[in-house]
């Protein structure tokens, strides 16, 4: 039961994405060559690679991370948050892969809302291709489905109904928590991001996610809601 697990330990953690380039026109031939065919049986027939490149920033090899946010529970039922971000995604990275160093994240439980097929995969993959090793907690590679120290939010209110898919805003909305969709939705972060030039409101909308998904979690164990601090030490 995911009341027995100690809450103390849970990393809440949420990933804002973009395309890697803020045109199609910026790309290589190679790149739009290999966009086209990634695609081509997910476009409708009358929708270009080009058109369709708004999408990139859902794929690991066309897209990059701008903002990785975490959140821990302190005794004092405040979720304190951290936040890295940044247009180096190498270096920032890095600066997040260095908190799996302190002794406290010693057998951290990862939590995301659909981390196990976003989240997770994606901050792994772009260690990869940044010639970084991922941290520890992303390595699954000979680990067995119940060795795995992962959360997802989706796949706990599944229940084993694996055609249903619930966004973090519905969620958040049937348990009575505040929408984090009060400035913008995911929709709109690559427009903010390239066009808008505004990094700091996508983070502010990424950490407004974590509070509404550790609140998530806190409802599925029949706990009140957290509050929030920022800086998690």
């Amino acid at each position: 039961m995911i009341q027995n697990i100690p809450l103390e330990r849970v990393l809440f953690l949420d990933i804002e994405t973009v395309p890697q380039a803020g045109s199609w026109n910026e790309l290589s031939e190679t790149d739009q060559y290999l966009w086209d065919k990634k695609t081509r049986f997910q476009r409708k027939d009358d929708v270009s690679a080009e058109e369709f490149y708004d999408r990139a920033g859902i794929m690991a090899e066309f897209g990059k991370i701008i903002c990785i946010t975490i959140g821990m529970v302190e005794k004092n039922e405040t979720l304190k948050i951290k936040s890295f971000s940044g247009h180096d995604e190498k270096k920032m990275l890095q600066e997040f892969g260095e908190i799996f160093n302190s002794p406290r994240l010693y057998n951290v439980i990862l939590c995301a809302h659909n981390g196990k097929e976003f989240d997770f995969p994606w901050i792994a993959r772009r260690y990869l291709i940044n010639g970084i090793l991922p941290p520890a907690p992303f390595q699954m590679f000979g680990k067995k489905p119940w060795e795995v120290p992962h959360i997802d939010t989706m796949e706990l209110w599944k229940f084993g109904d694996y055609k249903s898919f619930v966004s973090l805003e519905l969620l958040a909305h049937v348990f009575g928590i505040p929408t984090p969709k009060d400035d913008i939705d995911g929709s709109m972060v690559s427009s903010i991001y390239y066009i808008e030039k505004d990094l700091q409101r996508i983070v502010d909308y990424c950490e407004k996610d974590v509070l509404t998904l550790a609140n998530i979690f806190r409802r599925m164990r029949q706990e009140d809601l957290l509050k929030r601090n920022i800086n998690l030490d």
